[in-house]
């Protein structure tokens, strides 16, 4: 099984977690393991919807275009650097809370 945190988890069950975290959901589908999420029942809102709501925090395209201060793209290139991502919840098998495992309905 692959166990991941979240920043956020909504209504559907989607959640948000650096970047990446989608990625190993979609390998532990692939390869038949199972995908929890760890999170603080408090990260749960169940005011949004979906994850299409969460806001992506965007990181400074000079993270990707300078190693130590020196660029290393051409100037003006476009970056997209999101902090976060979103996996769906059809990724995800159960979440962990401090108050036990929430799973989905058979």
């Amino acid at each position: 099984a692959v166990v991941v945190g979240a920043d956020r988890v909504v209504a559907n069950g989607d959640t948000a977690n650096k970047i990446g975290t989608y990625q190993l959901a979609i390998a532990a589908k692939h390869h038949g393991a199972g995908f929890y999420v760890a999170v603080p029942f408090t990260s749960i809102d169940t005011k949004m919807a979906s994850g299409q709501e969460i806001h992506i925090e965007q990181r400074k395209a000079d993270e990707l275009t300078c190693i130590n201060g020196m660029r290393i793209a051409a100037e003006g290139i476009n970056v997209w650097n999101p902090a976060f991502d979103v996996t769906p919840a059809e990724l995800i098998d159960g979440l962990i809370t401090e108050h036990g495992m929430i799973t989905k309905e058979p």
